[in-house]
């Protein structure tokens, strides 16, 4: 079986750069015995930079780099040579990609525009060169600092899908078929539960002057929010829509209580669900004329906007991407890139396991034998 090229979930360790060492180092020249102090100061160590890049909009190149490392500082040397700087270790990633801390699932930050970069480990400091500790009383001070230590820190990243309207409904009810209806996209569509094990993204033209991003989000079952079927990996993409859009197909034994059971699972998931835009379209309605349209009507939930629609002879459709556009320009916001995320934890009891693999342990790394809390850093840089 193909791997999916759709990855949203990886664990990663990551360490930033150390700094290098002062030098300890006395000018020695022909004619100046006693030149006097001369060493250098260390580099810095790189730092590690979470970047949005909206080239990307998965997860998969970070899938098997568990380990993202930066370069160390190199030590100073003598002539008042400064060591070379670490590299900083820039990780690009996906809009809409929110990082927990590993190890607390405490929420660290949310990378949601094009070029945002936050600094997620700083590297340490360069130590100072004897030559920075020479005074009047002091002329050949032989110490020089060493470098800060670097800072590591294991991560979670989890891509919540950045679009504007969320297809929302159970297996089978239409939702790619719709997407490849409305936009050019090319989901894969069959018969049968779950053909969709992966979200889709589709640009939605309205009237040929204004569009917007809809996001097929794979079908949802009864108990999805405690984890059952594709459960909680896909229910987090939901909650960064701005609107959902509701999909039962005409078939169906019981149109609102169908829906009701979608709004159910959503707002055991995240109660905050209940407050977004909600509309719901009636899918497969070529399969009812119109006194049996009239009448199921008249059982639609009365508290959102309702249409009928089909995919396949497209009856409806231009009314639907009317009334979405419609909807989405009322909110307070329409650029996705503007929902604020709100910083809650994770339960990492709860997580899915990563991807089949084992996550090593961090690369160890060979330290002096310091106490870097006697050392006085509060020195001018």
């Amino acid at each position: 079986m193909a791997e999916s090229n759709f990855v949203d979930y990886v664990k990663i360790y990551c360490r930033s750069g150390k700094g290098g060492k002062g030098s300890i180092h006395f000018r020695r020249e022909k004619y100046i015995p006693r030149g006097g102090p001369d060493g250098g100061d260390g580099g810095d160590g790189g730092s590690v930079v979470l970047r949005g890049n909206s080239n990307y909009w998965t997860l998969l190149h970070l899938k098997y780099e568990r380990h993202i490392l930066a370069g160390h500082g190199e030590s100073g040397s003598g002539r008042l040579s400064k060591g070379k700087n670490g590299e900083n270790k820039i990780i690009e990633l996906p809009l809409g990609t929110v990082v927990y801390d590993g190890e607390t699932g405490e929420f660290i930050t949310d990378i949601s525009r094009d070029g945002q970069e936050v600094i997620l480990l700083r590297g340490g400091r360069g130590g100072k060169g004897n030559n920075y500790f020479k005074s009047a009383t002091k002329q050949a001070p032989k110490y020089a600092q060493p470098g800060e230590p670097y800072q590591e820190k294991r991560i979670i990243l989890q891509l919540k899908l950045l679009a504007d309207v969320g297809l929302v409904g159970f297996p089978n009810a239409g939702k790619s078929t719709l997407l490849s209806a409305v936009s050019a996209a090319k989901p894969k569509i069959a018969n049968y539960p779950f053909t969709t094990l992966e979200p889709n993204l589709g640009i939605v033209d309205v009237r040929g002057t204004h569009s917007f991003v809809m996001a097929d989000i794979p079908g949802i079952i009864e108990g999805a929010s405690e984890g059952k079927g594709l459960g909680l990996r896909f229910l987090r993409h939901i909650e960064r829509n701005a609107l959902l859009l509701f999909l039962v197909p005409a078939d169906a034994d019981d149109i609102k209580k169908e829906y009701e059971i979608l709004l159910n699972e959503l707002t055991r998931y995240n109660p905050e669900l209940i407050d977004k835009q909600r509309i719901l379209a009636v899918s497969k309605s070529d399969l009812l004329d119109e006194e049996l349209e009239t009448e199921l009507s008249k059982d639609l939930p009365a508290d959102i906007p309702a249409v009928f629609i089909s995919s396949v002879t497209h009856k409806g459709i231009v009314a639907l991407k009317d009334i979405l556009w419609k909807t989405l320009n009322e909110q307070p916001f329409h650029d996705v890139e503007n929902i604020v995320y709100r910083p809650m934890a994770i339960d990492l009891s709860n997580e899915e396991d990563d991807f089949d693999y084992k996550f090593d342990d961090a690369p160890e790394e060979e330290e002096e034998d310091l106490n870097y809390d006697e050392i006085d850093w509060n020195i001018d840089n």
